[in-house]
């Protein structure tokens, strides 16, 4: 079994020193750098914008996963992905019956493509545009703050989504975000999770390379 991929989310990190962080978390062992982009609307917090992506693009060359909860995601998607994003994904919650059209729009930027769902939105939301994805998000608590326990019952949602990829023999990444520490690492990524999102079990730490293989362990 390979390990689980790891997302830092910069969310935790110290915003003054934004470039430093970002920069020492490839040496860490990290395969991602996440980043939360909320706007006060779709989620009760504000958060980061596309400078910010462009600027942290300068600091690594880890791919960039870009987390849009925000509403009409549509109308940024351009210029996130021209800002250096690897990775946008998008809510089906904020989307609607736009959200294969968006994820289409991803894709034609030459950006990977990913669809998030929140925990008590039903997995059917996902399934339905799956195929045009590269990442499939489960989040592991509400969308909006860092910090948050890990909600049990997205096991559920995890292991029917890992089937379904499995069934359709699609190289999509299922990521869980949300609620994420060393001690549920484990559990979550035998769920079928392929990539874990960690905010403060990385950033919060003092060894983040110790703090990574902790979460890689499972």
């Amino acid at each position: 079994m390979n390990s689980v991929k790891i997302a830092p989310s910069i969310l935790s990190a110290d915003f003054a020193r934004m470039g430093e962080e970002v920069a020492t978390l490839k040496e860490c062992g990290a395969d991602f750098v996440h980043v939360d982009v909320m706007d006060g609307v779709f989620v009760p917090n504000i958060t980061f914008g596309i400078k910010m992506v462009e600027d942290i693009r300068k600091y690594t060359d880890l791919p960039l996963d870009v987390h849009l909860m925000i509403v009409e995601p549509w109308k940024y998607v351009e210029r996130f992905a021209k800002a250096g994003a690897d990775y946008i994904t998008i809510h089906t919650e904020a989307c609607g019956d736009r959200t294969a059209e968006t994820l289409d729009l991803i894709r034609s930027c030459g950006v990977k493509s990913g669809v998030v769902i929140n925990p008590d939105t039903d997995v059917k939301e996902a399934e339905k545009v799956m195929d045009r994805c590269d990442m499939i998000v489960v989040m592991g608590v509400y969308p909006g703050f860092g910090g948050q326990k890990y909600i049990e019952e997205v096991g559920d949602k995890i292991r029917t989504l890992a089937e379904e990829i499995r069934k359709r023999k699609l190289s999509s990444l299922l990521e869980v975000d949300g609620g994420v520490t060393a001690e549920n690492a484990g559990k979550i990524a035998a769920c079928g999770a392929d990539v874990l999102v960690a905010g403060s079990a990385v950033f919060g730490k003092e060894d983040r390379k110790n703090a990574v293989a902790q979460l890689k362990r499972n």
